[in-house]
């Protein structure tokens, strides 16, 4: 049997056809409805997945916010789902606050990120009274103060401070160390100048500190060290500053199983380990516990989402390997380029069958566009339907238009329905932006 039923996870099962089913609903019919590429998301074990968070960590600390990470995937349905499942949520550009917006999603629970927020976007949060601006400079908390000031507006504001932790994960999804763009640095002593001006600037509430340390994590005590330091910290700030804050985010960052051989922990065992550690800083500091606010976003929506590709040519090259090409890649998922992130998939219409053909999968771009370096598949043919899982976080959300492929579709699957979620972009889309200068018309 294919290494691939390792992740086999959710609602995902394979029918007495070999078919892969996810949400009840046969990925091959989806396919074939919907077109490929498609992007599939499993309403129930996100619901699931958002669940477990509220469940593990607010069963271990009186007050625990979790506000989903808009980055990771983004549209208006997803937007009514983490409304319905109450989680807050985590936007970080005019475009997610704007489709926030438009989806109604209470602008109470929305938090801004950003280390480079235009006056724009500042402007959309002050006038949208979103609940909490993440500062991440400087020259920001001037310009912030700026426009409350002139809105005749507190806004509520978090600062967020870079422990100078350097984590075990990918270079390009490391956020906490000292080297790094995002946030104030607790040793260099921009945080606490940061803190005290804050403090003295009109219009501005400070609530709390943000510090996320990275992404895509398996090690846990990264999150203790963080705590730890975090809360020393702030046992500073009230000493010099003689203010106490009452808020406390640790970001996201818990990793996925992408491949049968990855292991992550589970989001108990993330709440086994920042909980206690919270408590135990608090009592090591003799600081009062603040409210916690964790932001997951790729190990909600990750595990749940499937991109399906039909396989187009396959070529085998003797002694050396085969490829096997799908109607997608680089466009529709560019960690593999970005990261050499890896993957597992199956032949959804032939997932009952053992994989015993050694494969390289490729996209079909002016690249080199491997998703999958190596893997194995049951005998592959033209016309096949390849299911790559584990999808759901930073795909969607960092597709593009590379060599003027339009964006695919997504649909949400629950109990044997399908509903479309996104469209799949047309060609007229492509161009319905161009702009042919006059000149150019009348040479």
């Amino acid at each position: 049997m294919s290494n691939s039923y390792l992740l086999l996870r959710g609602t995902q099962t394979v029918d007495d056809r070999g078919h892969l089913v996810i949400g009840g609903c046969d990925t091959v019919s989806l396919a074939a409805q919907w077109g490929t590429p498609l992007y599939v998301l499993d309403e129930s074990f996100f619901r699931q997945r958002c669940r477990e968070y509220k469940d593990n960590f607010q069963d271990r600390l009186p007050e625990v916010e979790i506000a989903f990470a808009g980055k990771a995937l983004m549209n208006a349905a997803l937007c009514r789902l983490i409304q319905q499942e109450g989680l807050s949520l985590e936007v970080c550009s005019a475009g997610e606050l704007y489709t926030a917006q438009v989806a109604e999603f209470p602008p109470a629970k929305m938090l801004l990120h950003g280390n480079f927020k235009s006056d724009e976007e500042l402007q959309m949060a002050v006038a949208g009274q979103v609940s909490r601006v993440v500062v991440d400079c400087l020259s920001e908390l001037q310009r912030l103060s700026e426009l409350a000031t002139a809105c005749a507006k507190a806004v509520d504001i978090l600062i967020r401070v870079a422990p100078g932790i350097k984590t075990h994960t990918h270079t390009y999804i490391q956020t906490g160390q000292v080297d790094s763009k995002f946030g104030l640095g607790i040793s260099s002593g921009a945080a606490m100048q940061g803190i005290k001006l804050a403090l003295e600037l009109p219009g501005l509430n400070l609530t709390g500190l943000h510090c996320h340390i990275g992404s895509q994590l398996f090690a846990l005590d990264c999150f203790e060290r963080a705590v730890d330091l975090v809360m020393q910290f702030l046992a500073q700030v009230r000493r010099e500053c003689d203010v106490t804050v009452q808020q406390l985010n640790l970001g996201g960052g818990l990793g996925i199983a992408y491949t049968p051989e990855d292991a992550p922990p589970t989001i108990e065992e993330l709440a086994e380990v920042i909980c206690p550690a919270c408590q135990q800083a608090a009592d090591c500091y003799d600081y009062p516990v603040p409210r916690l606010i964790i932001e997951p976003g790729r190990s909600i929506v990750g595990p749940a989402g499937t991109t399906l590709y039909t396989v187009g040519p396959i070529k085998n090259i003797p002694g050396v390997r085969t490829y096997v090409t799908v109607d997608g890649g680089l466009s529709d998922n560019p960690r593999p380029a970005l990261y050499g992130a890896e993957y597992t998939a199956v032949v959804a219409n032939k997932a009952d069958q053992e994989s015993t053909m050694p494969v390289r999968i490729v996209g079909k771009h002016c690249e080199t566009d491997t998703l999958i370096p190596e893997t194995a598949l049951p005998r592959v043919e033209e016309g096949d339907i390849l299911a790559v899982f584990s999808t759901g976080a930073y795909h969607y959300s960092m597709a593009s238009n590379y060599n003027r492929f339009a964006r695919p579709a997504m649909v949400l699957v629950n109990e044997g329905q399908a509903d479309l979620i996104a469209q799949r972009e047309t060609v007229e889309d492509l161009v319905s932006r161009d702009v042919i200068p006059a000149r150019l018309r009348d040479a």
